[in-house]
């Protein structure tokens, strides 16, 4: 029996299935399919010839969904719904102070870059915050490389001066 072309034929209806029964995102469809045929691989030798192979896989399929939702309610009761919970749990390393010290020192960088001239902002956004080559940098704005270099320079410069006392 060759599973993967089993498989690829009837790989809508699982992901069909799979949608109807949880009403999960694509991405977590796309794992529960996954699970489907890693489980009818490790079964295949469960599997008797008496029906249909989309039978059973559909059995499977059906099972896998099943006991995701079982899991999602176990969850949900527990109160970790959402594994993103996670996510936005602040780092307690850091003290509301420095947080705050963090943010003032990023708002003057920002007001301090923003205060120089057009030509000079555009080349220092390109090249520190966007990673451009001066290369690149030179034929998105029609000059030469040298151009770019001593732009950057000065704005650097400008910088360091506007900026001295964060160092």
């Amino acid at each position: 029996m060759k599973y993967r072309e089993i498989f690829n034929q009837n790989r809508q209806k699982v992901k069909n299935i799979i949608r109807l029964v949880t009403k999960e995102n694509a991405d977590v469809c796309e794992d529960l399919e996954q699970e489907v045929y890693l489980k009818a691989l490790k079964n295949k030798d469960k599997y008797k010839e008496k029906g249909k192979f989309l039978n059973w896989l559909t059995t499977i399929t059906y099972n896998v969904s099943r006991d995701y939702l079982k899991s999602a309610q176990k969850r949900s009761e527990t109160g970790f719904e959402d594994e993103n919970v996670f996510i936005n749990i602040k780092d307690k390393k850091a003290s509301p102070e420095e947080r705050l010290l963090q943010k003032e020192r990023q708002e003057r960088i920002t007001n301090a870059i923003n205060s120089l001239n057009k030509k000079q902002k555009e080349v220092i956004v390109l090249y520190e915050i966007e990673n451009v080559s001066y290369e690149d940098i030179a034929r998105r704005l029609d000059c030469p490389v040298g151009t770019v270099k001593s732009r950057i320079y000065n704005a650097k410069k400008e910088l360091f001066n506007i900026l001295k006392d964060l160092t």
